[in-house]
């Protein structure tokens, strides 16, 4: 019943875009708007694609009379048809085409907020492709220096990554979170990700790097923070795993993002350290290999060093010296006229 009234605005779309003799340019403002009545009739409708289709169409005639904003607003739209669709993957692409028709608006604000919207869509089921997404918003946040907008989404970038087990770049986008909340001054929030930096360079194994982060941000943590990353770091230094429970079992830890306390709950356990025992000697073994020339060898060594000993010791006795009495030829004459 529907289509008799659908097939009106193709009528009024071909109106609005033909040209005459005294109409040089297309009419792309009223195409975009019939566009757009004929997606919400087809939105009504439950024809989806039907309304992704003219939502498209309408967005290229604002942008061929540059129109950015309407156009991007049209993409936002489309992106909910996508998700009804079930095409996750083409809601990124769409945002990002969103976002930069606001940016050539000026409303940057507006695309970052387009991206988060996006993300939050395929998060749970392309959680890489969302992480993308978030770390394109907090940058366009970045450019209209709005840094409690930007530190939200590198918040989100770093949850993700911990969730995808990527601890090295966690640890990157928590220290830059940190700076961003440095800058505003929001110091509880650097305390709390104090914390979530220790367990991450924990998961990462590295007990050096999550002491140095404790050393370098303890100072903005509070009390409980401050008990609770001293017996984690102190079991771990004395490879006490009962201290270690007791630190992860604290309130303020399970109390976090849901994703810090899932890695709390997974952090490796410190196992001590055992000292090899000493090898055992079997009863009734084999005597250990000797080579027959061992001995003859062995032998003519100790001849030989019985030798050298006694012709040291007769030359240390004397025997090897002249007599006293004896004198060289030759002594007497020189002597015998005196010493004129």
């Amino acid at each position: 019943m529907l289509l008799p009234f659908f097939s009106i605005y193709p009528k009024l779309i071909n109106l609005s875009l033909k040209t005459s003799l005294l109409k040089w340019r297309p009419d792309y403002d009223s195409a975009a708007d019939e566009y757009n009545r004929a997606a919400t009739c087809f939105r009504n409708a439950r024809s989806f694609q039907q309304c992704k289709d003219c939502l498209f169409k309408a967005a290229d005639c604002y942008k061929q009379n540059r129109s950015f904003f309407h156009a991007a607003k049209c993409l936002e739209q489309a992106i909910l048809m996508s998700r009804d669709l079930g095409n996750l993957l083409e809601v990124a692409s769409i945002a990002e085409r969103a976002c930069a028709l606001y940016q050539q608006h000026g409303s940057a604000e507006s695309g970052a907020f387009a991206l988060d919207k996006a993300a939050k869509i395929i998060e749970e089921q392309h959680p890489a492709e969302a992480l993308k997404l978030y770390q394109h918003a907090a940058d366009v946040a970045m450019t209209e220096n709005n840094v409690r907008q930007s530190a939200e989404f590198v918040n989100k970038v770093s949850r993700i990554l911990v969730k995808l087990k990527m601890y090295d770049q966690a640890t990157d986008a928590l220290r830059r979170e940190m700076g961003l909340h440095e800058q505003s001054e929001h110091l509880p929030a650097i305390g709390r990700l104090a914390v979530a930096l220790v367990l991450v360079q924990l998961a990462r194994g590295d007990y050096v790097a999550a002491e140095k982060a404790f050393k370098e941000w303890g100072n903005c943590c509070e009390a409980p923070e401050v008990q609770t990353l001293e017996m984690l770091l102190q079991g771990f230094d004395e490879e006490d795993s009962d201290m270690v429970k007791r630190a992860l079992n604290s309130p303020f830890i399970k109390h976090m993002d849901i994703e810090y306390a899932r890695l709390a709950r997974e952090l490796p356990l410190p196992q001590p350290t055992t000292v090899a025992p000493k090898a055992s000697v079997r009863e009734n073994a084999a005597p250990s290999y000797v080579s027959p020339n061992a001995s003859t060898q062995s032998a003519t060594a100790h001849i030989e060093n019985e030798d050298r000993g006694s012709s040291l010791g007769d030359f240390a006795s004397g025997a090897g010296a002249p007599p006293a009495g004896a004198m060289t030829p030759g002594s007497e004459d020189e002597f015998e006229g005196g010493l004129c």
